[in-house]
């Protein structure tokens, strides 16, 4: 199974948010903010098995849209679901591979959410 990538600034919520997404998936890494998970997804090896990146709390620096933007030209075909805070919304996201999953939601959302676009990752030709 592919890894997960949950971006998240905020150490606790980062922590249980993990914590929620292993009950249903084997691996989820995490980065604290987009600079290390950009690092992350130039890593060949990590890239290669990644199958869903989830971003969290808006970050420092690069976030929100043009963190997505900056994920979909170094990875195209992987999807990203967006955890909505209350500046943004579905209409900051363009494309098919990104998820906006606006607050507030339940764990069992997001794992949902985040199956879906598993899923549907898993099911594209390597």
């Amino acid at each position: 199974m592919a890894t997960i990538l949950l971006v998240d600034n905020d150490p606790l919520q980062a922590l249980q948010r993990k914590s929620v997404l292993e009950r249903r998936f084997n691996d989820v890494q995490r980065a604290s903010d987009a600079a290390e998970a950009l690092c992350l997804v130039e890593q060949p090896q990590f890239a290669g098995n990644l199958g869903l990146i989830i971003s969290g709390e808006p970050m420092q620096g690069i976030g929100g849209p043009a963190f997505v933007a900056e994920l979909h030209t170094r990875l195209p075909n992987v999807p990203v679901l967006v955890l909505g805070s209350g500046g943004e919304g579905a209409n900051d996201y363009a494309g098919g591979l990104v998820r906006f999953l606006a607050m507030p939601f339940t764990h069992e959302e997001m794992i949902r959410a985040a199956g879906l676009l598993f899923a549907q990752h898993e099911l594209k030709p390597a």
